[in-house]
């Protein structure tokens, strides 16, 4: 099972910060009848966390397939870990990994209650991505595993502060899928709810949305996002590959906009 989890998460993760932003235009079309409420920046916020996070998840899955010795350096020179029968203790000494900016810092990381299932948590203490210091813990589970789709969840109590002082907070649960289908493109699927808070913001998300891999936008599905009490439902269109969604707020008004 852990070398299923390490071989999902090498493959999952070549798509990397591209799967994860969701870019929406803040300019409302020019009919007098929609003031956008919900702005590009405020929807890149809502998966940016995840962004920044995702850049060491690839090593973790490498390091935990890894767990049979003790002080064992890993093959890339990124990064070392030392193994114990509960988890382990990654080090990344200022390096770049997976074409992000420097990574430094120790991870430590702990397995699932059950050994033979495909579950850890890493704990983030002042760790850097560049300038971007991350704090708290991520929980990822294999959730299915078969010759039709992979899919595994990620649980997340974080808090990332930028070099301006500025920070986002995140919890909530998140479960990525890669689904084949025979004739069809393979799909990347997002699904769950989260919240975040910024700036003074409490942004509620929940929903379920996917995108081709041979698509640069995601193009079914939808997004609820509750900011500050007001509820926008966020379309992403019936699967077709293109760069519009349809933004539908409390008062039936809606709004096509670019991705």
């Amino acid at each position: 099972m852990k070398k299923i989890m390490n071989n999902v998460f090498k493959y999952a993760f070549l798509f990397g910060a591209a799967l994860f932003i969701v870019s929406c235009s803040d300019d409302a079309e020019d009919n007098g009848m929609i003031e956008t409420e919900l702005s590009q920046a405020e929807v890149n916020t809502l998966l940016e966390t995840e962004d920044i996070a995702s850049s060491v998840d690839t090593a973790l899955a490498e390091l935990f397939n890894d767990n049979g010795s003790t002080a064992k350096t890993a093959k890339n020179d990124c990064y070392s870990a030392e193994y114990t029968d509960t988890g382990f203790t990654a080090t990344f000494n200022n390096c770049v990994l997976n074409g992000t900016d420097n990574i430094n810092g120790t991870l430590v990381v702990t397995y699932g209650a059950n050994e033979n299932t495909a579950e850890f948590t890493a704990t983030y203490t002042d760790f850097f991505v560049g300038d971007i210091k991350i704090n708290g813990t991520r929980t990822f589970v294999i959730t299915s595993s078969n010759e039709e789709s992979v899919a595994f969840t990620v649980n997340s109590t974080i808090s990332v502060e930028f070099a301006d002082g500025s920070t986002i907070s995140e919890n909530g649960t998140k479960t990525f899928a890669i689904v084949f289908e025979e004739g069809q493109d393979t799909l990347w699927n997002l699904s769950g709810s989260w919240t975040i808070q910024k700036d003074g913001n409490t942004y509620s998300v929940s929903g379920d949305i996917s995108k081709q891999f041979t698509c640069a936008y995601w193009s079914s599905g939808s997004m609820t996002v509750n900011k500050n009490g007001l509820e926008v439902d966020v379309d992403f269109g019936d699967g077709t590959c293109d760069d519009k969604a349809t933004l539908t707020y409390p008062n039936g008004a809606s709004e096509e906009i670019d991705l």
